[in-house]
C-alpha cells in the first residue's frame, strides 16, 4: 500500500486500528467458503464518523472496500478479490439500547447474534434470526445476507425483523432509513433494500431491530418416516394447517447417520426425520401439538415422539446444527446450497434431487428449513474422483434447473456472494438485474463497496 494512503489511514484510526502485516491482513483475508484473497490493509472502527471518512478516503482514491463481520458466510461474500481495505467492525459491538416498551434493540454492526440474545432475555424477549453460526456471528452479517434459520418459518427471518438502519453508502453520504415504529409508509423502503445486499450498496453503522417476546412455553416432537417422500408430504400438510411451527427442520436419511455418530443412538435411525417445534402459552399447546401430531401423521410415519425433557430436546438440536461441520468434515470440498421452493413443492424438490444425484452419481445430503422450503443441498463430491469433479458443475446446475422450475430461487439465508453470481442471470429475468446495477450505481457510482458480489459483470 503506498505510504500516503497509509498516512491517511493513521489519519482516521488509531494506531492499533489499522494493519498492513501480512499476517493480520491474512487472517481477514477469507470466510467459512474457503474462498481467499489479501487485503492490501485492514482497519476497526469504532465509530460512525470513521466510517464516513474511511468511505470517502476510498471513494477519492479509487480503493476497493469490503465491510467484513466474524467470516461466517459460505459464499465468499466477506472475501476482498479487489484487495484493497477489509473493514472489520468487531469492535463495534456495543448494545446502544433495549427498549422493552417499543420492542426494540439498538446495536452496533458488530455485536454476535447470541450476546444480543443472552442480553434480551432477562428482559423477555428475543430477536428471531437464528443461524446455527449464531454464538459467533454479527448483526450486521445477518442483516447483509438476510439471515434466518429454523425459527424464520414463524417469525421471518432478518428482513422483517429490522425497523432502521444508519449507513454510508459508497459516495460517503451517511443516512438513515426506517423508523421506530412498526408501521410506515414514508417513501421507498430502503432499510428493507439494504438488507441482503451484501454490503454492495452502504455499509451498516447501527442497526435498529424488532424484538419478539419470548413464549411462555414450547414443545418438541420427532417425527420420523420411511423415507424422504414421505417426510415432505408430511411438511406440507403441516403447513397447510392453521398451527403454525416455530421449528420444522428437516433431515434425510444420510444427514441422519451422520447426526448419530455425533448425538449417539438418542438419533433414531429411519428414512428422514421431521424436528417440530410449537411455541405459546401453556394451556394452548395441548390442541396446537395434537394438530401438528394429526397433520404430521400419514403414510410412511413410523415414530411420532414427544421430547421427554430439555436434555433431549438439546441432544436434537445440537445433532441438527452439528451437520453442516460434520458434512464438511467428510467432504472438506462439498457444495452447499441453500435453495428455496414454495412448500408445496417440498416433495417434488426431494423426489427430484434424488434423480440427479443418480445421474451424476454424485452423493447428496439434504436438511434444513423445510417449514419455509428452504432446503439445504450438500453435493458431497470428492475432488480427486476425476468423474464426481466432471460432474460436480453440470450435477449443481440440474439442481438449480429444477429449482426454477418450481419457482424457487438461489439462496434463502446464505447469500449470493462469489458462488452464485453466474447463476443469477437464471434466477431473475434481465430488467430486474438491471435495475439493481442501476441502484448499486446510484448508491455506490465508482463501484468501490465489497466489488465483484452479488450481481454478475
Amino acid at each position: 500500500m503506498a505510504a500516503a494512503m497509509l498516512d491517511s489511514l493513521q489519519a482516521i484510526f488509531a494506531a492499533d486500528a489499522v494493519s498492513v502485516e501480512a499476517a493480520e491482513c491474512a487472517v481477514y483475508a477469507y470466510d467459512n467458503s474457503r474462498r481467499e484473497a489479501i487485503p492490501d490493509a485492514v482497519v476497526f472502527p469504532t465509530t460512525h464518523e470513521q466510517v464516513v471518512a474511511l468511505v470517502a478516503l476510498c471513494r477519492g482514491q479509487g480503493i476497493a472496500l469490503t465491510a467484513r463481520g466474524r467470516g461466517t458466510n459460505t459464499t465468499g461474500a466477506s472475501v476482498p478479490v479487489s484487495g484493497g481495505i477489509v473493514a472489520s467492525f468487531e469492535r463495534m459491538q456495543r448494545i446502544l439500547a433495549i427498549d422493552v416498551a417499543n420492542r426494540l434493540a439498538v446495536v452496533e454492526p458488530g455485536v454476535l447474534n447470541a450476546d444480543l440474545q443472552i442480553a434480551l432475555k432477562p428482559h423477555g424477549f428475543f430477536w428471531a434470526p437464528d443461524p446455527t453460526s449464531a454464538p459467533f456471528c454479527s448483526i450486521a452479517g445477518n442483516i447483509a445476507c438476510n439471515a434466518g434459520g429454523p425459527r424464520a418459518v414463524k417469525y421471518g427471518a432478518t428482513r422483517d425483523n429490522v425497523l432502521a438502519l444508519r449507513a454510508v453508502n459508497g459516495r460517503g453520504e451517511e443516512f438513515r432509513c426506517g423508523k421506530p415504529t412498526s408501521k410506515g409508509a414514508t417513501g421507498y423502503d430502503l432499510t428493507r433494500l439494504l438488507i441482503g445486499s451484501e454490503g454492495t450498496l452502504a455499509i451498516i453503522t447501527e442497526a435498529t431491530l424488532k424484538l419478539t417476546p419470548l413464549a411462555s412455553d414450547k414443545r418438541t416432537l420427532r417425527a420420523t418416516y420411511v423415507d424422504m417422500a414421505a417426510a415432505a408430504a408430511a411438511v406440507a400438510r403441516i403447513m397447510a394447517q392453521p398451527v403454525t411451527p416455530c421449528a420444522l427442520e428437516y433431515m434425510d436419511d444420510e444427514a441422519l447417520r451422520l447426526a448419530r455418530n455425533h448425538a449417539g443412538e438418542s438419533i433414531p435411525v429411519a428414512g428422514a426425520m421431521l424436528i417440530i417445534e410449537v411455541d405459546g402459552e401453556t394451556d394452548a399447546l395441548p390442541s396446537a401439538v395434537a394438530a401438528i401430531s394429526q397433520a404430521a401423521s400419514g403414510p410412511g410415519l413410523i415414530e411420532l415422539h414427544a421430547a421427554n425433557d430439555a436434555g433431549e430436546v438439546a441432544r436434537l438440536w445440537a445433532a441438527r446444527k452439528a451437520l453442516s461441520p460434520a458434512l464438511r468434515t467428510l467432504a472438506p470440498n462439498k457444495i452447499n446450497e441453500d435453495v428455496v421452493v414454495p412448500v408445496s413443492c417440498v416433495p417434488d424438490l426431494i423426489a427430484g434431487l434424488k434423480r440427479i444425484s443418480a445421474k451424476h452419481g454424485i452423493p447428496i445430503v439434504t436438511f434444513g428449513h423445510a417449514g419455509n422450503g428452504n432446503i439445504h443441498v450438500n453435493l458431497l463430491y470428492r475432488p480427486e474422483d476425476p468423474q464426481q469433479a466432471r460432474n460436480a458443475p453440470a450435477c449443481l446446475s440440474d439442481v438449480f434447473d429444477l429449482v426454477f422450475t418450481m419457482d424457487g430461487t438461489l439462496s434463502g439465508e446464505h447469500g449470493i456472494g462469489l458462488a452464485k453470481r453466474e447463476f443469477m442471470p437464471r434466477a431473475i429475468d434481465p430488467v430486474s438485474l438491471e435495475l439493481m446495477r442501476r441502484i448499486k450505481t446510484q448508491f455506490d457510482p465508482e463501484g468501490i463497496l465489497n466489488p465483484g458480489k452479488l450481481l454478475p459483470d
